[in-house]
């Protein structure tokens, strides 16, 4: 179903695959827009280490996309350092493939909302927390991602330097 990476000495493992997500604050989720045009936006998110949770508007182009077709891709750059002599770029990054669905639930809507806020806020105390949700709970709109795929690659340049490490 999904495609074997080409590049198999450059696939991360799982562990650093997560780590990716876990330590990135914003990548690009694609979903099928309007009339067959793709529609990539860029989106901060939360992983739990399951499944990746974002938040948005009520309305608007990214809900009707995930209404319309809720198969989605995300993908998340942890590092992409330029080095021009050699005309190419050190990077690592990974891309989920999955499905989207908007919490309607109270109960999984406060969860998803909670891991958010704590990932971007993480020394509030739990009453500023709690008034943060409170305050924008009503226009709030929380989707979560089930992953199907997951893979992470990084650049050959980055792979010798682990195995000369070693």
């Amino acid at each position: 179903m999904f495609r074997e990476m080409r590049r198999h000495k450059q696939l991360l493992n799982a562990e650093e695959t997560a780590a990716v997500l876990y330590k990135g604050t914003s990548g690009v989720l694609a979903l099928s827009g309007e009339d067959g045009y793709p529609y990539a936006v860029p989106i901060s998110y939360v992983f739990d280490g399951d499944k990746l949770y974002f938040h948005c508007a009520q309305s608007g182009h990214k809900l009707d996309a995930i209404r319309h077709c809720p198969k989605a891709s995300f993908c998340v750059i942890d590092q992409d350092q330029i080095v021009p002599e050699e005309y190419t770029s050190y990077f690592r990054s990974v891309i989920a493939f999955g499905t989207i669905r908007e919490l309607e639930n109270d109960g999984e809507k406060r969860a998803a909302i909670e891991k958010l806020a704590r990932k971007y806020a993480p020394d509030d105390t739990a009453e500023g927390l709690d008034a943060a949700i409170r305050r924008g709970w009503a226009p709030l709109c929380m989707l979560e991602m089930t992953i199907d795929h997951m893979t992470g690659k990084e650049a050959i340049e980055l792979v010798k330097a682990k195995e000369a490490k070693n």
